[in-house]
């Protein structure tokens, strides 16, 4: 296909003071739209030529339909752009049957790209009010806090659906994890917890199945999240990878009772090693990695029980609170190693959580519930490529999958 050839300047502008104009003015630096921009009064006459040409059309067809029409003149009006107000003469007709598709009659904007910005600046964590200065200080646009909440208010629908969308039959693994916040309720800023569901499909997809919040965090409301998930059509769950939560497992098991429970391992060290003195920090450390990197659960054991022995005190109270919770931390150690490597810790949620707080850690809280959902949604949607990276070794994973658990699983695949 012949590469069609681009119109030279003079071919766009056949004045050629205005080319001297535009050309003195990106030469002295002056911004390229917005108020005074080089640009604006080009920009203007493009729009304004593309209404005259579907006035055009519509006379065209008025007469052909037997129609009597005719113009009537001109009108004014400004309307907001991501480069810039721009101030423009949309015709008229003496019936007002015209209807401009370019810019509707009651249309302000010409703003698909700008309300694009203002969520992506929603998602990066700023404030109605900081939105509505970057929009002036970057494009020259004055939009009222208002007008900004209604853009951002515009995902709400597509958050209900989000919320409520059917999810896979079964996942390999799931990650939960809470986050918490503070909102405004009735006067009064209160905490919430936002828990996050973040599983990896059997095709390897990861995914965000939902974000569901309440006042506290607690196994009980766990067990209803999982209930949503099964009414959302989750039907089974290989691995549910968790932290140290009281009840957590139970609440699980009522309601997935063939899924394997996986404690997270980098958890019950942070909470194993609190009262251990900085000079033996490190070397503790190193000692219980003998133990989670056992080759299997009877040498783990042996690990464990030296590790008791070496460390007096502080190894009798870590090995007390390891053995609680044996069962749960050992879950993994029936696996091979690219599976124990996806299922030993909840750190792919909490990468999300880190996105999330990054996101957001000049807030100090929300003015509502819904404010907090629109901010969080936003932020994981603008963020995927952060969160849905690629399942490393999922060949040999799958592998050890079908082995273990047989049509169970294999009966997902596509």
């Amino acid at each position: 296909m012949k590469k069609k050839k681009r119109p030279t300047l003079e071919e766009l502008i056949p004045d050629a003071d205005y080319r001297k104009e535009i050309q003195e003015g990106l030469y002295s630096g002056k911004r390229w739209l917005g108020p005074d921009g080089v640009f604006t009064d080009l920009l203007q006459s493009f729009v304004d030529s593309a209404l005259e040409g579907e006035m055009e059309v519509h006379m065209e067809q008025q007469h052909q339909d037997g129609i009597k029409n005719r113009r009537n003149g001109r009108g004014k009006k400004t309307i907001k752009t991501e480069g810039g107000p721009l101030q423009i003469s949309p015709p008229r007709d003496r019936n007002g049957s015209f209807e401009p598709t370019l810019v509707e009659k009651r249309q302000r904007s010409l703003q698909t790209g700008l309300d694009e910005a203002i969520l992506s600046l929603y998602a990066k964590g700023n404030s109605v009010e900081d939105i509505h200065r970057l929009l002036i200080e970057i494009y020259g646009v004055r939009y009222s806090t208002s007008a900004i909440s209604q853009i951002t208010d515009k995902v709400w629908p597509e958050i209900l659906q989000w919320q409520q969308r059917p999810l896979k039959g079964c996942y390999s693994i799931v990650y939960l994890d809470g986050i918490h916040f503070r909102v405004k309720q009735d006067g009064m800023f209160v905490d919430r917890c936002v828990y996050t569901v973040y599983g990896i499909d059997c095709e390897a997809q990861r995914d965000i199945l939902g974000l569901y919040m309440d006042k506290s965090e607690s196994a009980s409301s766990w067990g209803q999240i999982l209930e949503d998930l099964k009414r959302r059509g989750v039907r089974d769950i290989l691995f549910a990878c968790i932290d140290g939560l009281q009840g957590f497992k139970s609440s699980i098991e009522q309601v997935y009772p063939k899924t394997i429970v996986q404690r997270c391992i980098v958890h019950k060290i942070r909470n194993s090693v609190r009262f251990v003195s900085d000079k033996h920090l490190k070397k503790i450390c190193a000692d219980l990695r003998t133990i989670y990197g056992a080759a299997n659960e009877s040498q783990a054991k042996q690990a464990l029980e030296a590790f008791r022995i070496k460390w007096g005190k502080d190894g009798e109270r870590i090995a007390k609170l390891w053995e609680k919770d044996w069962e749960e931390l050992m879950a993994f150690m029936a696996f091979g190693a690219h599976v124990r490597r996806m299922i030993y810790t909840t750190n792919p949620v909490e990468a999300v959580h880190r996105i999330i707080r990054k996101a957001t850690k000049t807030k100090g809280a929300w003015i509502s519930e819904k404010a907090l959902t629109k901010q969080l949604y936003l932020t994981i949607t603008k963020n995927e490529k952060s969160w849905k990276r690629k399942v490393f070794h999922w060949k040999a994973i799958q592998l050890e999958l079908i082995d273990k658990f047989g049509e169970r699983y294999s009966q997902w695949l596509e």
